[in-house]
């Protein structure tokens, strides 16, 4: 008659130990998961869409302003001295212009540098940026003319060479005008 042995307890198996880690690792980086999600929420969620929808038709109008003042702007940026330089070409010369570099998806990356035009030449406007820009990047020309605000407006690639605005039609602009 064979003898019974003992069967040793659960603890001292492999195999139990092996899925309670699976499972302890999983609840740990769900938990940390929901930890990074509510301390860095996606600044890029609107709240109030009715109002970015009006926006866009102020915004468009800016823009049939530029584009009926013909402006364009070729646009320098120094990269060792930081120096911005603007040519202006168009039915508006004002004294000051506000370039924003504004990242698609990194705020904090956003610049605005202010432009003021040189006394020397009537449409070259000089700023300065404090740090280096590259990379995919909104850029936003604001300027105004008979107290009317006029914006250029491109997505560009910002590196080392010039960016163009004003050389793309403004497709939402030529139907509204239809």
């Amino acid at each position: 008659m064979p003898v019974a042995t003992a069967a040793s307890p659960w603890y001292r198996h492999l195999w139990p130990w092996i899925i309670i880690a699976i499972l302890a690792c999983s609840v740990t980086l769900s938990l940390s998961m929901v930890f990074i999600a509510v301390t860095n929420p996606d600044p890029l969620v609107t709240d109030n869409y009715y109002e970015a929808g009006k926006g866009i038709n102020r915004s468009l109008n800016r823009e049939v302003l530029a584009q009926n003042l013909k402006l364009r702007a070729s646009i320098h940026l120094d990269d060792l001295t930081g120096e911005v330089g603007l040519r202006l070409s168009g039915n508006s010369r004002p004294e000051r212009l506000e370039l924003n570099l504004i990242s698609p998806t990194q705020p904090a990356n956003d610049r605005r540098v202010f432009l003021t035009r040189s006394p020397s030449e009537p449409d070259r406007y000089i700023g300065q940026l404090q740090d280096r820009v590259t990379g995919r990047r909104f850029v936003e020309l604001l300027g105004a003319e008979s107290e009317q605000t006029w914006r250029l407006f491109e997505e560009e690639q910002v590196g080392a060479a010039d960016l163009a605005l004003g050389d793309e039609p403004l497709q939402a602009a030529q139907h509204r005008n239809d």
